[in-house]
């Protein structure tokens, strides 16, 4: 085991990986409990339009793909409030459209590069030092906002109505959210690819809900879950030569199921005379 990180390489994974379970667990229990799922997989899917822009304008993807999420996610903020239209219906809308323009950029690509479809499915082995510096940076400043604004964030997600009512600027917060969650997704890209990011942002974050009623508690577990799945999926990837992103979505499943069978929650619905 020793010897498997003394390549530059898997150390560039193996941190890759803990930066992505950081910031996944810790925004994915705000999006859990926002009931954001959906938000978090549209995003992710038009994570795809920054990064085939990036191919097509021969710049770094991950940047422009962090141009292109936040726009994205600003879009269907501003949309969602300013209109009659439900929130699901809108992320429809610009998931569309930004899936759309990437199938436009390359095919205005001169020549085809494979590397563009390499983002669909993420390899965390591929993670270079370059990366890891973009991914270290967009980590800080998420974790840096959440903490500042996490009281703020705790009023939203369990009583919007009250928390619009006590003065606080709802609009803004959302609008922050999605924000965060866009620069998240840029930050699991490289590793979990935008087919498999969505998992990373929900199953940590639900597995702990199965686990706890606390909401600081709910941080903790999430995390602890994250880091399990990608470092244990990132060895079993390694020694069975297996997709890395998909092999750690499988460990993450895993102990999800394992927190639903033995969930103090599930328990106590038996005892009143129900089970979930």
């Amino acid at each position: 085991m020793a010897e498997l990180f003394s390549f530059g390489f898997v150390r560039n994974a193996l941190i890759g990986a803990l930066l992505v379970s950081t910031v996944c667990s810790v925004i994915g229990v705000l999006v859990v409990l926002r009931g954001l799922a959906f938000a978090g997989a549209g995003i992710a899917h038009a994570a795809f339009g920054g990064v085939a822009l990036g191919f097509f304008l021969g710049v770094d993807p991950l940047l422009s793909a962090v141009v292109f999420c936040l726009v994205t996610a600003g879009l269907v903020s501003f949309t969602s409030a300013r209109t009659a239209l439900r929130q699901d219906t809108t992320i429809g809308i610009f998931f569309s459209w930004a899936m759309a323009l990437g199938v436009l950029f390359i095919g205005l690509m001169r020549r085809y590069d494979a590397r563009v479809y390499g983002y669909l499915f993420g390899n965390v082995l591929g993670i270079t030092s370059q990366n890891l510096v973009l991914m270290i940076v967009l980590t800080v400043i998420v974790l840096l906002l959440i903490g500042i604004f996490f009281k703020e964030f705790q009023f939203l997600v369990f009583d919007e109505e009250m928390a619009q009512a006590s003065g606080l600027p709802v609009g803004i917060l959302n609008l922050l959210l999605f924000g965060l969650i866009a620069l998240t997704v840029v930050i699991a890209l490289k590793a979990a690819g935008i087919i498999l990011v969505e998992a990373l942002l929900v199953i940590p974050a639900a597995t702990a809900y199965q686990l706890t009623t606390s909401y600081k508690m709910m941080f903790v577990l999430s995390w602890v879950g994250a880091t399990v799945a990608s470092s244990t999926g990132l060895v079993l990837s390694y020694f069975f030569n297996l997709p890395s992103g998909a092999t750690i979505v499988m460990v993450a499943v895993f102990l999800f199921v394992l927190a639903a069978v033995f969930s103090p929650k599930r328990k106590r619905c038996r005892v009143c005379g129900r089970e979930v």
